[in-house]
């Protein structure tokens, strides 16, 4: 490739970290910005067809109404159970559990963090977690910094799996060399790099409770310790392991979909149990020099068992229509809409509404209405405040993905090159050599920083990534497992989330200190996931 070439190729990532992050644009202004540029540079440097551009964007948007239909769902249960008081009884109930603050962080930002994550992704966890740690005690910063950093390992099967099944799948649709996007073999293709996922996370996602711990201690502690927090390690282990056992178990028999989901319900009814008959607790418990004791109420008018029914119907829900032995799966995935040759360019896009998972959302928020006793007004509230909230993420989704599909379908051109990611691949990885592995994450962890997604990061980068991997004799599997953890390590610093979760405790124009404090925990998942990626590819070769 010429320096233009290389230039045009990196656009889609310069474009976006120039407009969002240097510049500071908001991302529903960013993102269109960048996809015409990247469609402007295809068509005149990349020679890529007019047709073909256009038929990518339509493509792009026909994805964006799955993801928009998955945020919708989990926002809209989310706004649900807030309106009819669920969400308060869940928050009440954590409040009783240890006054310890170093269990409570662990409990919350780790634990009900992952289910969450599970749940509804995109941000949610350090958005619900933070404002409840700051109602328990906590100072805002503590807050904000470590619901981010906790929110790391689960994103790897955030929002039902969509970083795997949508990020991943679509970013490889169509890849020369792998298996039909809609066959056998490519479905085990990324359940087995989800299980190498997990299998690596046990080693760096497991101590993430820990590093919790000691950095509360040393940050927001009276002594500055890092001892302090350390000292806790025995519960941190078992509660770090107590979410990353049973996600591996999940991503093995049922695949991408579940292990954070399920995961975290396993985790937390785990970790809660042993702490209440104080297994490996503390005898003194640790709290801020002069903080109030752990007694915030919240107007808790539901059990906590009722409470939590709607999420326990979600999990439920999307086991029993994932699973093949069930004849759910076929009925719902029968409703499909597919658009075949768009513009008669060979690129194809589909759509499943009824098995996407925003139609489990869906019909559990209906059973809440019943379930909860909720009048109509807070349910019609509810749908009209989940439909604002979707708006800018309807903007930067619907523009960010077609920018993505152009990036990935640039294969077809005139200059006789391969597309863009391909021959970025061939690039770097000409360069790297066997090194490959060390830096497949710190490439998942830019793309998460940048576009502000894991979903994005593994769509933007699989097809990336897998090239790179064929350079050097990298298993395919290998190589989108580290991609997938460096997306959740750039999680801890992607600058939407920051803004997200800084806003709802009110720390405007904090954001640079935040990522400050992030970075080191992002720093040590990306290294760490490439050591272990090393020891496996040397093992293997």
């Amino acid at each position: 490739m010429t320096i233009l070439t290389t230039l045009v190729a990196l656009t889609p990532v310069l474009a976006v970290f120039g407009l969002l992050v240097l510049l500071r644009l908001p991302a529903r202004r960013a993102m269109p910005l960048s996809l015409l540029l990247t469609a402007v540079l295809a068509v005149l440097v990349w020679r890529m067809p007019v047709l073909r551009v256009l038929a990518s964007v339509i493509e792009g948007v026909i994805i964006t109404l799955s993801i928009l239909w998955i945020i919708f769902g989990a926002i809209l249960l989310l706004n649900t159970l807030t309106a009819g008081g669920a969400l308060d009884s869940i928050r009440n109930g954590f409040t009783h559990i240890s006054r310890d603050r170093r269990v409570q962080i662990i409990i919350i930002a780790w634990l009900f963090g992952a289910f969450i994550e599970g749940a509804a992704g995109f941000g949610t966890p350090a958005a619900i977690g933070a404002p409840l740690l700051v109602a328990l005690g906590f100072p805002p910063l503590a807050a904000v910094v470590l619901a981010l950093i906790a929110d790391s390992s689960p994103v790897t099967f955030g929002a039902v799996g969509t970083p795997i099944v949508i990020g991943v799948a679509q970013g490889l649709a169509g890849a020369p060399g792998l298996p039909a996007a809609d066959s056998p073999a490519f479905a085990d293709l990324l359940r087995a790099a989800a299980v190498q996922a997990v299998r690596i996370d046990l080693f760096i996602g497991s101590l993430i409770p820990l590093l919790l711990s000691a950095m509360l201690t040393r940050f927001w502690g009276r002594k500055r310790s890092w001892r302090e927090g350390l000292a806790l390690w025995p519960f941190a282990l078992f509660a770090g392991l107590s979410f990353t056992l049973p996600a591996l178990l999940v991503a093995t028999l049922f695949g991408p979909e579940f292990p954070s989901i399920l995961g975290g319900l396993i985790g937390l009814g785990v970790v809660v149990t042993a702490v209440r008959r104080g297994f490996l607790q503390p005898k003194t418990p640790w709290d801020f020099d002069g903080a109030a004791e752990a007694d915030a109420h919240f107007d808790a008018r539901l059990s906590t068992a009722r409470a939590w029914l709607p999420y326990v119907l979600v999990a439920l829900l999307l086991v029993l229509t994932r699973l093949d032995a069930l004849p759910l799966k076929g009925w719902l995935q029968g409703a499909r809409l597919v658009w075949r040759d768009i513009l008669g360019t060979g690129i194809n896009a589909a759509l499943e509404p009824l098995y996407l998972p925003g139609s489990i959302f869906l019909v559990v928020v209906l059973a809440t209405y019943f379930l909860h006793g909720l009048r109509p007004g807070q349910l019609g509230g509810a749908f009209k405040t989940s439909a604002r909230t979707l708006t800018g993420s309807a903007i930067a989704l619907g523009t960010a993905l077609p920018m993505v599909r152009i990036f990935i379908n640039s294969g077809v051109n005139a200059v006789g090159l391969d597309s863009m990611p391909i021959e970025l691949a061939a690039l770097m990885a000409g360069a790297a050599g066997g090194a490959w592995p060390l830096l497949a994450p710190l490439v998942g962890a830019l793309g998460s920083f940048i576009s502000g997604s894991a979903t994005f990061s593994n769509m933007m980068f699989a097809l990336f990534q897998v090239s790179a991997a064929q350079q050097v004799g990298v298993s395919t599997q290998l190589v989108l497992a580290l991609q997938a953890l460096g997306a959740n390590a750039g999680n801890m610093i992607c600058v939407l989330n920051v803004v997200a979760a800084a806003s709802v405790v009110g720390l405007h124009g904090q954001e640079g200190r935040i990522i400050r404090f992030t970075l080191g925990p992002m720093v040590y998942y990306s290294l760490g996931a490439g050591l272990i990626g090393m020891l496996i590819f040397l093992g293997s070769s």
